[in-house]
């Protein structure tokens, strides 16, 4: 048995057992319910947003490795820890989490332009967020669900062909748009901050984070599990809230906004 192998078995005879899981699972819900009201009350103070009395601050590229990197890391240790490391359905599993992941920890903070601090409370935050929900999506595809059901036939299925297409298409909103908003600020520039033109920004105030939740709408029907969807629900939770601040705060700067845009989904909100 290799070292990987062993220390998943310690892990699993912890937190491997069903009931355990699926109470972990629906608590973690039912936190993001929680957190989706009060977002809507209290901007969470990085960013855009970013205000004084948030406790001790760290550099913002730092921070985003700090709260991403976990979530690659815990899935690649849950994915060669098991025995499906050569089923090709679960390699396209890993595949798609661990591209959003070691990008968003590891190419991502590198292209911010303009040097920010983020509270350490909002880093520890996304660090807690992402041990759990990785907990939950590493711990059900790779040891828990039934080996039946991701057979090779699984990639011509209706679900894993629509949710992959959702992903890479929500995959690339999102990057498009990051690129959008980092060449708004000049190198070496404090104040960058300008109305943003181009892409999905013609009917959305945020299309990165539209990007983002379909990405993980995308992650919840090719997976079509119950773990998968509550990672939609979560990202919807924690991002639809900043959308709408983002959009108020682009109405309040800028005179000229564009008053057909929305928020977060073209034409509804």
């Amino acid at each position: 048995m290799s070292l990987l192998s062993s220390i998943m078995e310690s892990i699993l005879s912890v937190f491997g057992n069903p009931i355990y899981f699926k109470a972990v699972m629906y608590v973690f819900l039912g936190l993001g319910v929680s957190i989706f009201i009060l977002l809507f009350f209290i901007t969470a103070p990085y960013g855009r947003h970013r205000r004084k009395g948030w406790g001790p601050t760290l550099d913002d590229r730092l921070a985003w490795f700090l709260m991403e990197f976990p979530s690659a890391l815990l899935m690649a240790i849950y994915f060669f820890g098991s025995d499906r490391i050569s089923d090709p359905v679960f390699i396209a599993f890993i595949a798609l989490f661990e591209i959003h992941y070691i990008h968003r920890a590891l190419i991502y903070p590198w292209t911010l332009r303009g040097r920010k601090k983020m509270p350490m409370l909002i880093m520890l935050f996304g660090v807690t967020f992402n041990l759990f929900n990785t907990y939950i999506q590493g711990i059900w595809l790779f040891y828990l669900v039934s080996e039946n059901l991701y057979t090779f036939s699984w990639f011509s299925s209706p679900q894993f062909i629509v949710g992959t297409i959702i992903f890479i298409a929500g995959f690339f909103i999102n990057k498009q748009s990051d690129y959008i908003l980092r060449n708004l600020r000049e190198k070496g520039a404090k104040d960058g901050y300008k109305i943003p033109y181009g892409g999905m920004f013609k009917f959305v105030s945020s299309p990165n984070y539209l990007g983002e939740i379909m990405e993980w709408i995308g992650w919840a029907i090719l997976t079509w599990s119950v773990p998968g969807l509550v990672f939609a629900l979560w990202t919807f939770f924690n991002l639809a809230p900043r959308a709408r601040a983002h959009h108020e705060w682009y109405k309040e700067k800028f005179n000229e906004y564009p008053k057909n845009r929305k928020a977060l989904i073209p034409f509804l909100f």
